[in-house]
């Protein structure tokens, strides 16, 4: 499955319990930038895809951008300054 975002977007693996994932979420709303988000503990071979990204820790948020490279943790700025890239 190609979880590859929309130019202008982003695909957010997180979950629930996530706090840096629900920071994300709130500043990418505040700033209007759209995104994809996926719940890893429920999307089955997302925790495995996030590993892969990982090295190894299924570390959230990982976020997938439309040039296919992918950032862990990333802050805002970097979500904007990659997609404005």
């Amino acid at each position: 499955m190609d979880f590859t975002p929309e130019n202008g977007t982003i695909t957010m693996f997180s979950t629930t319990w996530c706090g840096y994932c629900n920071r994300l979420k709130k500043q990418l709303d505040a700033q209007g930038i759209g995104y994809t988000e996926i719940n890893i503990e429920e999307v089955e071979g997302t925790a495995e895809l996030v590993e892969q990204l990982n090295g190894g820790n299924q570390t959230v948020p990982t976020v997938l951008f439309p040039d296919g490279s992918a950032a862990t943790n990333p802050s805002l700025a970097e979500v904007k300054s990659r997609l404005a890239a």
